[in-house]
């Protein structure tokens, strides 16, 4: 004689495996501005409140045209955008050219032994809606920092490192390779999937 059994009681217990759902593809709060990169994260853009990591093949090697839509967006919307001890002197006329309101864009000089402190607090302000370094030197302490920050001020971490780092293990929750030969993107780390396998042009 079977037992009579209550599906919905055994799956709001866990006892029975559901299997992986199909999950609706958000459509990116915080958009790259890319729509070829935003069609292949699984957030449908940057990871929301948290670190990303940019891992260049040397300074200056297309950083600013990846993350220049994202700001250009934050600052016309009147959110502010800071760009903690830059390896190069921001040309004015370039960010503007790109749509940045450069009255929302704020430089932060510090020292490369006080850039991560200079940028930890920046995002746990609150006050700012992305925060830009390009830290010498990182380890997964300092890194894991940045995104407990992010999170705290509810703001976009990006870290400009080395591509060397590319091997050391990151708390990062997207982890992004540009390329100058070939010009390229690799997403090496993506929050909520798997990366995808191809790279992806830069145009």
């Amino acid at each position: 004689m079977g037992a009579v059994v209550d599906l919905d009681r055994l799956l709001d217990q866990r006892q029975v495996w559901r299997g992986r759902q199909t999950q609706v593809r958000p459509s990116g709060l915080q958009p790259t501005g890319h729509a070829e990169l935003d069609g292949r994260l699984p957030e449908g853009g940057w990871p929301a409140s948290a670190l990303s990591e940019l891992l260049l093949a040397s300074p200056g090697c297309g950083e600013l045209q990846l993350l220049w839509p994202s700001l250009a967006r934050l600052t016309g919307e009147g959110a502010r955008v800071v760009l903690v001890a830059p390896p190069f002197i921001p040309y004015a006329p370039a960010w503007q050219a790109a749509g940045v309101d450069l009255r929302w864009l704020v430089q932060v000089d510090a020292e490369p032994q006080d850039a991560l402190w200079a940028a930890e607090q920046c995002l746990r302000s609150g006050s700012c809606a992305a925060v830009l370094c390009w830290p010498q030197r990182a380890d997964d302490r300092a890194l894991r920092r940045l995104q407990v920050a992010a999170e705290t001020g509810q703001a976009l971490a990006i870290a400009c490192r080395p591509q060397s780092a590319a091997h050391n293990p990151s708390p990062a929750a997207l982890r992004i390779a540009i390329d100058t030969l070939p010009a390229q993107w690799r997403v090496l780390k993506c929050r909520g999937g798997l990366p995808p396998t191809a790279p992806i042009g830069r145009g």
